[in-house]
């Protein structure tokens, strides 16, 4: 069996109260959601391990605090970033403004020389009738911001699997991880 473990950090950043951070990262890892959760204060983290056809991966996964208060630690984690998900809330216009106005010029700024992956991601899209920003808006933007774009429920779980299907694939890409054989 090959013990050859790939480490990837993952930072998900955005505006506070939107449900694409703790939210995402709850349904992700333990396949769960409470919309009563407590705000983050300053940085989380869980961890995920994926079987792949190019071997195991482990998935750091941090969820960095959206109140101002906290960004100087959240600059902190930018760095060294395999992939960065911008996430918005899709009922909510401002959190999703703050994606170009501030989100991504932070990520840009505090990078320190790496290219992470970048994903922007609408949350609540189970939220229908009270949808303000629309997927074209969002592809429109991450197009513009030279991102994948996904629209997810951290609620419902709607393409949550799909998002980090894609970014663990992008990963393995990126870092042309070549293909080994994994016994489970």
């Amino acid at each position: 069996m090959n013990t050859n473990i790939k480490l990837f950090k993952l930072l998900l950043l955005g505006e506070s109260c939107t449900g694409a951070k703790t939210c995402l990262m709850h349904r992700y890892i333990d396949n769960s959601f409470s919309a009563n959760h407590l705000t983050t204060i300053g940085i989380d983290f869980k961890i995920k391990m994926v079987y792949t056809d190019f071997g195991a991966i482990k998935l750091q996964i941090w969820d960095a605090a959206g109140q101002e208060r906290f960004r100087a630690i959240s600059s902190t984690f930018v760095k060294g970033s395999d992939c960065i998900i911008l996430g918005y809330d899709v009922t909510d216009r401002k959190s999703f403004e703050e994606i170009r106005k501030y989100w991504y010029n932070f990520v840009m700024k505090n990078k320190d020389g790496n290219s992470p992956l970048m994903y922007l991601v609408g949350n609540k899209i189970d939220l229908i009738k009270e949808r303000v920003v629309s997927d074209k808006e969002g592809k429109s933007l991450a197009n513009d911001l030279n991102m994948k774009y996904f629209g997810v429920s951290a609620k419902t779980g709607e393409n949550v699997d799909i998002l980090f299907d894609d970014i663990v694939n992008s990963l393995t890409k990126k870092f042309s991880i070549n293909k080994i054989d994994v016994k489970k």
